[in-house]
């Protein structure tokens, strides 16, 4: 394709990086729960990051380094899985100072999911004394989160589904780590043995629903993903007689500012970005098999896309 195919906008990116996602494996399998690709051509890509090559919006300048994470783009608009993408400016946000183009995609959507989650536990006060449960800990957010409560002093336990994981997951900074199939089973009572301050689910499902059973009183769970399922049967019993919070998290239609703030503080909390043993870096044409990886639920850490010459 040409430059001149690419969907309207009023900003052209040279992209550089982009990552894989979920959401990347829905759209080019064309599987799951829902099809989220719906017209031809169409481009993937939910995430990237880029230079600025020419601009309509007194927000950017040709040269400016920028991210875009969200918006629908890889969903319903064209994506980042290509050397040039032409998008809104609203869409947009600077790369923060201290962060490269290649570390923003290493942490991309998860870690921009990540990162709010851990800021809605901190807005809600869980105590830091008590256990922090991230599910999907092996994965993209749960890789991320992991790191930042680590960072931020939190007691962290990381739960998967693949034991040799396990290594992988104290690295990145979790005290201990617990079975994901011990929180697959729908909790016997709707209160069960209260065993988690706080938690960062990615999972869903019947996992949400153990979780919501034995989060400790005033405790929240930060509900980001549904890999597990999108149906959640529960009781109001948990939320009354415990006190606790279901915090959703939406990163896709996030406000700009928002959206800005978390990333500044992303650069801050890790300013050597993800470590290497967290990243692999694949070409363009790597893609679909990690699409296909992803649906398996093989992926560990961050796949992040080289676009750049």
């Amino acid at each position: 394709m040409a430059t001149a195919d690419l969907p309207a906008g009023d900003v052209l990116v040279r992209v550089h990086y982009s990552n894989v996602n979920y959401k990347d494996g829905l759209a080019i399998m064309r599987t799951g729960h829902r099809q989220i690709v719906g017209h031809f051509p169409f481009v993937p890509g939910v995430d990237f990051s880029g230079i600025v090559e020419t601009s309509d919006s007194r927000r950017f300048a040709p040269g400016d380094k920028v991210i875009l994470t969200g918006w629908g783009v890889g969903e319903s608009q064209w994506g980042g899985f290509a050397e040039m993408a032409r998008v809104r400016s609203e869409w947009l946000v600077p790369l923060p100072d201290g962060m490269s183009l290649r570390q923003s995609m290493a942490l991309g959507s998860a870690g921009l999911a990540a990162m709010m989650c851990v800021e809605v536990l901190e807005r809600f006060g869980i105590d830091r004394s008590r256990e922090v449960l991230v599910t999907g800990a092996a994965g993209g957010v749960g890789s991320v989160a992991v790191m930042l409560l680590h960072k931020l002093g939190f007691t962290v336990v990381g739960s998967t589904r693949r034991p040799g994981e396990g290594a992988y997951l104290r690295m990145l900074g979790a005290d201990r780590i617990v079975d994901a199939a011990t929180l697959a089973q729908p909790p016997a009572e709707p209160l069960m043995e209260e065993r988690w301050g706080a938690a960062i689910d990615n999972v869903g499902g019947t996992t949400l629903a153990n979780l919501l059973a034995s989060i400790i009183y005033g405790g929240a769970i930060a509900s980001i993903g549904l890999v597990g399922g999108r149906d959640l049967n529960t009781t109001v019993i948990p939320f009354i007689r415990r006190n606790i919070a279901l915090l959703g998290i939406d990163t896709v239609y996030t406000p700009a500012e928002r959206r800005t703030d978390a990333w500044r503080r992303l650069a801050k909390l890790l300013p050597d970005g993800l470590s290497e043993e967290v990243i692999d870096e694949i070409p363009l044409e790597q893609v679909p098999a990690r699409a296909a990886a992803v649906m398996r639920g093989e992926l560990r850490g961050r796949t992040i896309v080289s676009l750049a010459d």
